[in-house]
């Protein structure tokens, strides 16, 4: 390896005092308690008491659902223990195809859905994507109440945000929430992907319950929290567009297919979580190329620096995976390398990203 491009170091921990957590609720005995189901005047109302909040409500929330992931986990004595956590769901096709998040369904033994009024099927998973944090569960039914998905591309900052989940789990089942959108694109350690940051108020049991638009469609699926003592009004949820992707994979093929380069790759931030420091002034580190795949084919080395793909500048790792995720498998990409000082351009062929 070369040392002048990337040396070794130790890195300190530090306590910081906010950190990240998934909105999935675990209360032990207290999800074996009956749901709360949320119920509501169905009368007339003033037009001034038919908010745009009550009008989403009233069509929003027969789709969100309330999910129990009952595992199994070994206690100081090594014994089996079953143990239950609560998150929530958001049914997207009437025929019982519902999309939460993966940490809510995760190492799942036993998967039981409980509809807006009161009902409870059992539900499977149909595939999840770790990456994004997407998962599928479908539950056997008809002319099951289906969220409309809106268009994520188009919301603006300051517009009005609805959350609809399940804090604190199927007691308080149902509940509306109200902010704004306060960000867009944002990035989280935690996350590969960009979110929507909004200050409606997400709790844990909230993970995989609906992000809705004053219209009453969905925009995003919220994920996870910024949690922290003196923190308050920050809340996350993915992208309805980005879901959307996803969830069309895990439906049609059951797992997520995505275009891959075959590198490891190092930015100045992605070296230092790894106890390197880099020192290029431009591009990205190439650390490992996987054998058999179109970098290696294409001629790409490790210690090779990545200055352009297909002719963009990049300079984080973040970067590089848009462009790469923008295309097709199959497709031919061009990249740009810094090789002891010299460039050069290649071309490689997007293969499948082997499943993990």
């Amino acid at each position: 390896m070369n040392k002048k491009i990337l040396t070794g170091f130790v890195v300190a921990a530090v306590a910081s005092a906010a950190y990240l957590s998934g909105c999935a609720f675990s209360a032990g005995a207290k999800t074996d308690t009956a749901p709360g189901v949320a119920v509501s005047y169905d009368g007339e109302i003033s037009e001034a008491r038919n908010t745009p909040t009550v009008k989403v409500a009233k069509a929003v929330s027969p789709s969100v659902v309330g999910i129990t992931n009952k595992t199994v986990v070994r206690d100081w004595f090594n014994n089996p223990v079953e143990t239950s956590g609560v998150g929530s769901g958001v049914i997207f096709r009437e025929d019982g195809y519902i999309v939460t998040n993966n940490h809510v369904i995760e190492n799942a033994r036993e998967i039981v859905v409980s509809l807006h009024d009161g009902s409870t099927l059992q539900g499977k998973v149909i595939g999840a994507d770790a990456a994004t944090d997407i998962a599928v569960v479908k539950v056997d039914g008809k002319n099951l109440p289906a969220a409309k998905f809106g268009d994520s591309d188009k919301m603006v900052v300051g517009e009005p945000a609805i959350a609809i989940g399940n804090p604190l789990g199927l007691e308080f089942q149902g509940s509306v929430t109200t902010g704004v959108i306060s960000a867009l694109n944002r990035r989280l350690d935690v996350s590969e992907i960009r979110l929507i940051q909004t200050d409606a108020p997400i709790n844990p049991g909230n993970s995989g319950g609906a992000l809705c638009n004053a219209d009453g469609e969905v925009v995003g699926i919220n994920s996870a929290k910024l949690a922290a003592n003196g923190v308050e009004g920050m809340g996350f949820a993915i992208p309805i567009n980005t879901a959307q992707k996803i969830i069309n994979d895990i439906v049609s093929k059951g797992y997520v297919s995505r275009p891959y380069l075959g590198v490891v790759i190092f930015d100045e931030r992605t070296a230092l979580q790894y106890g390197y420091e880099l020192n290029i002034e431009r591009g990205v580190y190439v650390y490992r190329v996987t054998m058999g795949t179109g970098a290696a084919k294409a001629g790409i080395r490790p210690d090779d620096v990545i200055l352009e793909v297909d002719g963009k500048e990049v300079n984080t790792v973040e970067e590089v995976r848009s462009i790469i995720a923008s295309h097709n498998i199959g497709d031919t990409v061009e990249i740009t390398l810094d090789r002891n000082n010299e460039k050069s351009k290649v071309k490689v062929t997007l293969q499948e990203m082997p499943k993990q």
